[in-house]
């Protein structure tokens, strides 16, 4: 919000200075407008996108892709999809996760119903992550499983 504010005064600001110096103000007020509008739109369009559990699991199967669980350790355990690389949705912070060191990996979150995965698909955006996807939760997954209890 604060980054918004700012933008916005530097916006006004800079077209003022654009009207005081230039015949053509309006041309150059407009381009200033749509310039402002063009990076307020760059940075709200910075979020994870949500798909289905079939279009995570095409993903896969292309590959290229880390599939990140973010539940607890326990429930990794009890049952995870094959290759998932556990961050527990509580160890995200304002640092990139170590088991994340590729902010533009092709990310697919997933928790065990969906609130979790919105949260640290969030969060992932928030550190600059570029390619998140968020596919719910493992309730829903109709594909293989493991277990690593043992």
């Amino acid at each position: 919000m604060k980054h918004r504010i700012q933008t916005m005064a530097l916006t006004v600001g800079l077209a003022a200075v654009l009207a005081g110096c230039s015949s053509s103000a309006a041309v150059s007020t407009a381009a200033v407008s749509a310039s402002s509008s063009a990076s307020v739109t760059a940075v709200t369009e910075a979020a994870y996108h949500k798909i289905t559990a079939e279009e995570a699991k095409s993903m896969i199967d292309q590959g290229g892709v880390t599939i990140v669980d973010v539940r607890t350790q326990e429930e990794y355990d009890e049952k995870h999809i094959p290759g998932a690389v556990l961050v527990p949705v509580e160890s995200i912070g304002d640092t990139m996760p170590e088991a994340l060191p590729d902010k533009d990996a092709v990310l697919l979150v997933h928790c065990r119903t969906g609130v979790r995965s919105k949260k640290a698909s969030d969060k992932l955006v928030k550190l600059g992550y570029t390619h998140v996807y968020d596919f719910g939760g493992i309730v829903d997954w109709p594909y293989e499983t493991e277990s690593s209890a043992g």
